[in-house]
């Protein structure tokens, strides 16, 4: 177990070295720079020279990407945003938080009502409820995410007036001092119940919108692995004991879960992709908002930032996937 662990920290370190590498050298060689974006539109040529080498721009790329990666693992240090001069880590700090709730409200909402609806429909399967549930996730996952949140916008905001149309709190309540950062958390240990409903209420929109294609998926591969194992040899033998329908599929839908978890981390990964459209479409003030504000401002540092993180996290997901494939399999042990 140990060395399966150690193999896969490795292989893990090299693919984020390698993406750092791809990374800075894409931020390097497109077609902008980031010295006339720092120095402004009405920068002389000699001011434009200055920034370029306060910047270090003027040094080989080999020696910027030492100097950038030495300032990251010494000093934990991502650069300067040019659009609000303050450090890339403390707007990430600011934003992540947000991000990272919105992305759990999602989980919290899609993992168990996918695998119950693939249960659901693999027990069934043939009957008419099973074809309506799968035809609801070939529409799910078909359907563009932000056709999804338009259309959750036009009917739960404008038509139903039933939840607000953006933002994280309503105007009514000043924003508490972080102690998490997740805001539903942090209403909770302050004791403020009318805070955590405002919270909530604003967070069911899009945290739905990013569940519904998560949903779709998660509730069709549930359903295919769990019929494949129903159709194995000893769940037969087991029926055929005696043993009883629903102990019989408690086993069986551990023994296909090995695919679902992979789903469920590649879909958390996707999220990445989805949260740029989602925060937008909502006004979540999120690390998907800031980074579109530093796309559109070709703002070097913080985009080269989020690029890095959203592959840390990518990786952190993709190896806590293969730890629970070890409580699900123990033959990978060995």
């Amino acid at each position: 177990m140990t060395l399966y662990v150690a193999r896969r920290l490795v292989s893990l370190g090299f693919v984020l070295l390698g993406m750092s590498v791809l990374t800075f050298t894409l931020s390097r060689v497109i077609p902008a720079d980031p010295a006339a974006a720092a120095a402004g539109f009405h920068a002389t040529a000699e001011q434009v020279a200055q920034y370029r080498r306060e910047m270090g721009l003027d040094q080989p790329l080999h020696a910027q990407y030492l100097r950038y990666m030495t300032g990251i693992v010494l000093h934990g240090d991502l650069g300067r945003s040019i659009l609000n001069q303050r450090p890339v880590v403390e707007d990430i700090a600011t934003f992540l938080p947000a991000s990272l709730e919105l992305a759990m409200v999602s989980l919290i909402l899609c993992v168990p009502l996918g695998i119950g609806l693939g249960t659901y429909t693999a027990v069934r399967a043939g009957r008419f409820s099973d074809a309506a549930t799968r035809g609801f996730a070939v529409l799910g996952v078909s359907m563009p995410i932000f056709i999804v949140a338009l259309l959750l916008q036009l009917v739960f905001y404008k038509a139903l007036r039933w939840f607000p149309s953006g933002g994280r709190l309503g105007s009514e309540f000043a924003p508490p001092e972080a102690i998490t950062g997740f805001l539903l958390v942090d209403t909770l240990l302050r004791g403020s119940w009318p805070m955590f409903v405002s919270a909530a209420h604003h967070i069911a929109l899009p945290a739905a919108t990013l569940a519904v294609a998560n949903l779709a998926v998660i509730t069709r591969m549930t359903r295919s692995s769990l019929l494949e194992v129903l159709s194995a040899d000893y769940v037969r033998t087991a029926r055929a004991k005696g043993l009883s329908e629903s102990r019989v599929l408690r086993h069986a839908l551990k023994n296909s879960l090995i695919p679902v978890v992979t789903v469920i981390g590649l879909q958390f990964a996707s999220m990445i992709a989805y949260v740029f459209l989602v925060e937008h479409i909502f006004s979540w003030p999120g690390i998907g908002s800031y980074a579109v504000r530093a796309i559109v401002g070709l703002d070097f540092q913080p985009i080269m930032a989020i690029t890095l993180l959203f592959s840390v996290i990518y990786v952190a997901v993709n190896f806590a996937v293969d730890l629970s494939y070890l409580a699900l399999d123990p033959r990978i042990r060995y």
